[in-house]
């Protein structure tokens, strides 16, 4: 039989999409006051032209960005931490639409992991309606293509926040 050992901590990001001209600083604050961390890493601001997925709720023209906290926490709290991300959505939602969307997940040295509110055959329910994916791996090589990977989280300023992130964790454990 194998032994049940301890959790190692891992590195939580929130993958951030809002509309153009959108103060950021202000979603800064407010994660910070709901995760009670400070965040330590902010990836570039970049056009999120990779889909219009969207659009139709948020407008044209968004805009995405990374941020990490500074300290690393059990990866069993991310089912928590997407419901609270989702209620800071629709706390600062108008008109029943979002104006940010926040995805929270993880970094481990082996992996990316998200949280979804969505199933599908590649993800694992993990409680309160929500899934967690592994979203890429890392290998010598760097982060890795999964056939369900999102383009965005393998463009040059998610790969380089990503590394970043993950030594910073390395650093940390």
């Amino acid at each position: 039989m194998g032994q049940i050992n301890e959790v190692h901590l891992s590195k939580f990001f929130c993958g951030l999409l809002f509309p153009s001209g959108y103060d950021a600083g202000a979603v800064y604050k407010l994660l910070e006051s709901d995760f009670k961390d400070e965040i330590d890493i902010k990836s570039g601001i970049i056009d999120f032209d990779f889909t219009s997925y969207y659009a139709p709720e948020m407008g044209p023209g968004l805009k995405r960005q990374w941020v990490s906290f500074k300290t690393p926490l059990s990866p069993g709290r991310l089912a928590d931490i997407k419901v609270m991300t989702n209620e800071m959505e629709s706390s600062v939602a108008k008109d029943n639409k979002r104006i940010i969307n926040i995805d929270p997940g993880y970094i481990t040295p082996a992996n990316i992991i998200l949280a979804s509110t969505k199933d599908f055959s590649h993800r694992i329910y993990l409680s309160k309606g929500i899934y967690a994916e592994v979203t890429t791996i890392y290998k010598k090589e760097g982060f890795v293509k999964l056939p369900w990977t999102y383009p965005d989280y393998l463009c040059p300023a998610a790969v380089d926040f990503m590394i970043k992130a993950r030594q910073c964790l390395l650093k940390q454990i």
